[in-house]
């Protein structure tokens, strides 16, 4: 028998794989990840005209997709949650809540998204935090199985709060295992992890997570470099990736997306990539 959820996994994962664009950062309230989404319409525009397979909302922000008139378009993929672990202070209090505590799965119904994602974050120092995702994720989890609503957790392993500013991503691969296999006792349905700092070490995630893995892209980087990275991700095991600030904070969005799309879904390599990226794009000079 066919499991619920299968006919909203098929709208995300197209032929098992998937591109999701991540445009949800105004629930992080830090200022530096705005940049470039000040004119949401105009993102959401580009975004669908760029045609990945999801772009990644919250309830406010999910209308300028969802409201669009085109039948063929990308995928919701909505957050259900926020907190203020990406600030560059540490707060005093660390905090991770469910936007809608009551029912917090059934606005993403009600925008017919394809899946919901929730964070489960493990700061040092910070176990009420990690107590706080594992009881969101508990929570959601009920009302996905309820709703047949497919059920995105993202690990996320960081490192100290430092002088520089902000926790930062721990890319130790035997941290990264260790929570990814925890979001899959938990009962994710997809899990969207961060790379492992030695990508070849990735298949070991996909391994723990059993269920689709795609990979979060983080902080805006040299392009060429994340084709790179991304397709021996892609090689060890990933089947797709939940980028940002690495598509929408570059001058030509809809290339970036175009090149990623040939990775994941047609195999292309990181040189093709970004050939189909230069010539793609208003600004080939653009990393």
């Amino acid at each position: 028998m066919t499991h619920p959820k299968q006919a909203r996994l098929n709208r995300l994962l197209k032929a098992g794989r998937c591109l999701d664009i991540a445009v949800d950062h105004g629930v992080c309230n830090e200022p530096s990840f705005l940049d470039g989404l000040q004119d949401m319409p105009a993102v959401i525009d580009q975004l669908v005209a760029a045609g990945p397979d999801a772009i990644q909302l919250n309830y406010g922000q999910a209308d300028l997709l969802q409201y669009r008139p085109e039948r063929h378009k990308p995928g919701l993929v909505m957050r259900v949650d926020m907190g203020n672990p990406y600030n560059a202070q540490r707060h005093r209090v660390m905090w991770a809540v469910l936007q809608n505590e009551h029912d917090p799965v059934l606005p993403a119904v009600q925008m017919d998204a394809a899946c919901v994602v929730v964070n489960l974050f493990m700061l040092p120092d910070e176990p009420e935090l990690f107590r706080q995702c594992v009881s969101n994720i508990a929570r959601v989890r009920q009302d996905c199985d309820r709703y047949g609503m497919p059920l995105m957790i993202e690990p996320l392993v960081m490192g100290p709060n430092t002088a520089r500013g902000g926790y930062l991503v721990d890319g130790d691969a035997e941290k990264i295992v260790t929570l990814v296999r925890l979001a899959r006792e938990m009962g994710a349905d997809i899990v969207k992890a961060d790379p492992t700092t030695d990508p070849h070490e990735f298949h070991r995630v996909v391994q723990a997570a059993r269920c689709p893995v795609l990979v979060r892209g983080g902080g805006r980087e040299d392009l060429s470099a994340v084709f790179e990275r991304s397709r021996v991700l892609l090689d060890q095991g990933a089947v797709g990736m939940v980028y940002g600030r690495n598509v929408y904070q570059h001058k030509s969005p809809a290339s970036v997306v175009r090149a990623l799309m040939a990775m994941i879904h047609d195999g292309a390599s990181a040189q093709a990539a970004w050939k189909l990226y230069e010539t793609s794009s208003a600004a080939p000079a653009d990393r």
